[in-house]
């Protein structure tokens, strides 16, 4: 249970840099920290304590088998979520090229 709230503290502190923070920079870091913190969720809702992996042998009389499915959803989240952060990347540098600077409200204000 404990590690359940701690992916929820993890979410917590990428939502309170996304919302507190001017630098695009630390805006795109604070989407990551909140990106890994759910990939850790899923991957703990198909973990289970003693559990095997689901290939059937025929020699377990009642194994208790760990869903895959969790994991494969993070792998391919992982791949989205990188191509999301090098894209956001992306555009935060073209706008430091046009404006100058990482800092959102001096970007709202030049609006050029």
């Amino acid at each position: 249970m404990i590690v359940y709230i701690l992916c929820f503290v993890l979410f917590l502190v990428g939502l309170y840099g996304v919302i507190t923070r001017r630098n695009l920079v630390k805006i795109v870091i604070s989407l990551s920290i909140m990106e890994f913190s759910i990939f850790i969720f899923l991957a703990l809702i198909g973990y289970i304590d003693g559990g095997i992996a689901p290939i059937i042998t025929g020699q377990d009389i009642n194994p208790t088998y760990v869903d895959p499915l969790p994991q494969a959803m993070v792998l391919t989240a992982i791949v989205i979520g990188l191509a999301t952060t090098a894209m956001l990347m992306a555009i935060a540098i073209r706008l430091y090229r046009k404006y100058g600077t990482f800092d959102i409200r001096e970007i709202k204000n030049l609006k050029g």
